[in-house]
């Protein structure tokens, strides 16, 4: 199965991204092409900085994975430019881990920055979160029966009744009310509400699932419900 996030897992989206790398060292470029196109993405390459400019106008990529230092317009010019156009995602990649130019290239627009050398799976972590970012709904109310999370709000209430939960719990019942009746494994949920930097075990979703439970009150194991061997679903 080939997706939006990686290879196999149960919760892709089927449309391929798009992701467009720009370096002008083509071992880098075929580096990460390599392992991008093995997890189901569709890349394209620019070898500097004007091509990118001239390439992400006509392919408008989801991501850009963007080197900062080039012959021409750098990654910081680029990155500028980029971010006046589009909410596209930006991954800077440089050779140089000082402060004032990580600040730097987050003040011009991007999302996160990456030190060579680096290793495919932290790249592939980084794209994975930089998706998520663009793909978050706009804030509104969820309602689910007699349960309403106001996202703007922060609130949460059930037959009128406020719920007082952690941030995590609201996190989690947050996910859960975008995805309705669809079961979701412990691992993904740590993926999707946790996030990818987060070394915790799945034993974090259990205690999690069993605090929001206990604050749902008698229906709180009917609207978390644990599928056996697999995980967890908000309710019929």
């Amino acid at each position: 199965m080939r997706g939006r996030y990686a290879r196999g897992r149960k919760d892709v989206i089927q449309q391929p991204v798009r992701v467009l790398v720009v370096d002008d060292e083509q071992v880098i470029r075929q580096f990460v092409r390599t392992g991008l196109r093995y997890e189901g993405f569709e890349v394209h390459e620019a070898v500097d900085g004007r091509e990118a400019l001239t390439m992400a106008a006509n392919l408008k990529p989801d991501v850009v994975v963007l080197d900062l230092m080039m012959p021409g317009l750098d990654g910081h010019e680029v990155c500028r430019r980029l971010r006046g156009r589009s909410d596209l995602g930006i991954i800077m990649l440089t050779a140089k881990d000082e402060l004032a130019d990580r600040v730097q290239g987050l003040d011009m627009g991007a999302d996160d920055y990456l030190v060579k050398p680096f290793h495919f799976e932290e790249l592939l972590s980084r794209i994975r979160s930089v998706l998520r970012r663009l793909r978050r709904p706009a804030a509104g109310t969820l309602v689910f029966g007699a349960l309403t999370l106001d996202e703007a709000r922060h609130e949460v209430s059930l037959d009128g009744r406020r719920l007082d939960l952690t941030p995590r719990e609201f996190d989690l019942l947050q996910f859960l009310l975008r995805h309705p009746q669809q079961v979701f494994s412990r691992q993904v949920i740590l993926d999707r509400v946790w996030g990818p930097d987060f070394y915790g075990g799945e034993a974090n979703v259990n205690v999690c699932v069993a605090g929001l439970r206990t604050k749902l009150g008698p229906e709180g194991r009917d609207l978390v419900q644990t599928i056996r061997g697999v995980g967890f679903r908000l309710g019929p």
